[in-house]
């Protein structure tokens, strides 16, 4: 076995000598044994075991911390607290290890490089046999060692290496049973940012140099999913990513408990039930992920993990997927092919909307089939879609009335795809109608003379307005819409603070949210919370009661507390101010108004893989868009027909006049050609528009397909008059009519 006193004799005396067979045989002896390995580099034995047991709420160190002679694994940030339910069971000296490395990466790379890596080679297929056919991880619990060593070797990211030795450790590594995993995570989890950072990036790189390596390669038979190394270095990704969570910031015991207590009771039974009295059928849960159920995890609880969550997504692999063969994949054959769907946290947000995307059409599908069995077993006109029959000047109350009937009627009918007609106007709905539709209902329903929400400018965020006259089947339908949009990949100009995409996702606000809804006050409550001198009561003189005005403007207080205007706010109770502060404004005083938008948006998306699939930040770029507004990413996409080609010169004059115009005439281009202003996910090369030449050059104004991204373009004879027909087209349209 090695240590690091041994590494280091061995090393000198070669160096000495002028002659490394020494080394190169201590190496391969050693890490080509999983027996040696196991026994290499253990902590010096303790004459006083330390037993170390950390409650799930607790954040803080314990009494008798670890000594930082060995403690290198359990070095935290300043910002991030030592993370609970630690595996401190660490037999190996991780100090000592590295420090041992540093001294082998001074040798000369010719020496040792083929040794360890044949050696690597062999330790990956002997550690493969045992854990098959020997269960050794139950036999040696040191047996972990071994991974835990190999993943700290510094030349595992020269190309060497990453050809073949390192992935193959990580498909070892892959194949353990989840328990094992668990163990590995917690580990990882004491290790500090920076070094969880660099086995990350080592990981990343495999996959990325496989991908770029392979891709002429790529095809209907070898896709990446389809490559053991990319497969090996996602799986072990999957280890790290829990393990970022472990050691992150982690919402504490009561307030997870509370929430599951708060969910549970708003069970989607309940809340349609409570709505309008029709009790739903039946769903399959979700899928829980097994080694997130094996740690007690889920990164819903973690908004400080270790590093960012970005940290995790690979761009390359996401360029070179076929997301619908990849979901294909995981629907149909998940136990015979590797999809990437379960590790979501390496696909960008682009990728899992599309994997969305096509597991939506496919219950819109399914709802279709059911309802022509249905005509054909009882008869009455077929209705395969939702239909949503309006007239522009009462949208609203067309649309809510609408739905209502629906909701009641057979909410299932909701995961229909949406079809929408405008009373008196040809057009069909493709696609553009709709986004039209949610364009002009979102404009009413945030209104603010309707009163719904009230509008901060300061933030420039729509909250409830827990005064409302409305009542809650207003709210209810609204939540339809959104998860309606979602459900139909529309994007709506909704400007919600991100605390409405954590509740709807099953959170509580807290204090750190109040910011988005409210940044005047949270720099009060923050400055109060700051204030360290002995004259606090007499400088913010504030009881447990608070003060607040109604749409009228009228006085109103509330008290956080029983007999809240005698309790004085001091240095002792003012984080307890704070929190029921806080509490009350993002969750208590709007509890009616959002249970009820709630119910509403479960309706349409409580089978479907959101919550599985994204984070609160996400979803608010499913529903809003992105906010890379990038024309010259639009130009790259772009497709041309009818004779059109990128260069001719209509379209080089179409392109310098779009790129001079100002943005809100740009975001008129994008309504016109596509029915909406906003930018899909993505950004803007996701835009498949296409330009069509529309007849030789003519005083005709361009048209639209909306439906379809077709932008009918007459072959100008100038670019002054291309200037002037395109900006009435986009300036002066309004409604669908049939070409």
């Amino acid at each position: 076995f090695l240590t690091e006193e041994i590494l280091t004799t061995v090393i000198d005396e070669c160096r000495a000598s002028g002659s490394w067979s020494k080394l190169i045989h201590l190496i391969g002896s050693v890490f080509n044994n999983p027996e040696s390995l196991t026994k290499s580099f253990r902590k010096p034995p303790d004459p006083t075991p330390l037993s170390v047991s950390y409650d799930v709420t607790d954040s803080s160190v314990p009494q008798g911390s670890v000594s930082s002679a060995s403690d290198d694994a359990v070095q935290e940030s300043p910002n991030v607290p030592v993370n609970r339910n630690r595996d401190l069971d660490i037999t190996v000296d991780l100090p000592s290890l590295r420090r041992a490395y540093q001294r082998l990466m001074d040798v000369p790379e010719e020496h040792i490089q083929g040794p360890l890596i044949n050696a690597l080679k062999i330790l990956s297929q002997t550690v493969e046999m045992e854990l098959k056919y020997r269960n050794m991880l139950e036999r040696e619990p040191n047996y972990i060692n071994i991974f835990v060593i190999i993943m700290e070797m510094p030349m595992l990211l020269s190309a060497d290496y990453l050809d073949s030795a390192f992935p193959s450790i990580c498909k070892v590594i892959g194949t353990l049973h989840v328990s094992a995993q668990a163990r590995l995570a917690r580990i990882w989890s004491t290790y500090s940012q920076d070094r969880l950072r660099d086995i990350v990036q080592s990981l990343q790189q495999i996959i990325t140099i496989k991908v770029i390596n392979n891709e002429s390669r790529w095809s209907t038979t070898f896709r990446p999913s389809d490559d053991p190394a990319i497969t090996g270095a996602t799986r072990v990704l999957k280890i790290l990513f829990y393990a970022n969570i472990l050691g992150g910031k982690r919402d504490s015991a009561e307030l997870i408990a509370e929430e599951k207590r708060m969910n549970e009771s708003e069970s989607l039974q309940e809340l349609m039930q409570g709505a309008f009295g029709h009790e739903p059928k039946d769903s399959t849960p979700p899928k829980e992920d097994p080694l997130a159920k094996e740690l007690g995890v889920d990164m819903l609880n973690c908004r400080d993990p270790l590093i960012p969550y970005e940290d995790f997504v690979n761009e390359p692999l996401n360029d070179n997927l076929d997301i619908g063969v990849d979901y294909t994949n995981y629907r149909l054959e998940s136990e015979n092919k590797f999809s990437f769907v379960p590790y979501c946290f390496i696909l960008t947000t682009a990728s899992k909307h599309t994997s969305m995307y096509y597991d939506n059409r496919i219950r819109m599908l399914h709802e279709r089939r059911t309802a022509f069995v249905q005509t054909l077993v009882h008869g009455g006109p077929p209705n395969p879609f939702l239909r949503v029959r309006v007239r522009r000047d009462h949208i609203v109350d067309d649309a809510l009335v609408n739905l209502e009937m629906i909701a009641m009627e057979n909410p299932s009918d909701l995961r229909k795809q949406l079809f929408v007609e405008f009373e008196d106007e040809q057009g069909l709905d493709e696609g553009g109608v709709s986004k039209e539709f949610f364009q002009l209902i979102v404009e009413e329903l945030f209104n603010p003379d309707i009163g719904m929400f009230t509008y901060n400018e300061e933030s420039h965020h729509y909250w409830f307005n827990s005064l409302s006259f409305e009542n809650d089947a207003q709210f209810t339908l609204i939540g339809i819409l959104l998860g309606l949009a979602i459900y139909n990949s529309c994007i709506l100009d909704i400007h919600f603070p991100m605390v409405v995409y954590r509740k709807l996702m099953g959170k509580k606000g807290t204090f750190r949210d109040l910011y988005d809804v409210d940044p005047t006050l949270m720099a009060s409550l923050q400055e109060m919370l700051d204030y360290q001198k002995d004259d606090f009561e007499e400088v913010f003189e504030q009881t447990f009661r608070i003060g607040y005005s109604d749409v009228f403007g009228q006085s109103r207080t509330y008290d956080l507390k029983e007999n809240g205007e005698s309790i004085l706010v001091t240095q002792a109770n003012k984080q307890e101010f704070v929190h029921l502060y806080a509490d009350y404004l993002l969750n208590k005083s709007i509890e009616q108004q959002f249970r009820a938008f709630k119910r509403g948006f479960l309706m349409v998306t409580s089978e479907s893989p959101l919550k599985q699939l994204f984070r609160p930040e996400e979803i608010e770029v499913l529903v809003c868009g992105s906010q890379i507004f990038d024309f010259h990413a639009l130009e790259e996409a772009t497709e041309y027909d009818g004779g059109f080609i990128a260069d001719s010169p209509t379209i080089r004059n179409f392109w310098s006049v779009v790129h001079a115009l100002p943005d809100e005439d740009k975001r008129k281009l994008l309504q016109f050609t596509t029915g909406t202003d906003r930018v899909p996910v993505g950004g803007l090369s996701k835009l498949k528009m296409i330009i069509a030449r529309n007849g030789p050059d003519s005083d005709r104004l361009p048209t639209s397909h909306t439906c379809f991204n077709v932008l009918l373009l007459p072959e100008y004879a100038t670019v002054d008059k291309l200037k002037d027909r395109l900006l009435k087209a986009i300036n002066y349209s309004k409604g669908f009519g049939m070409l």
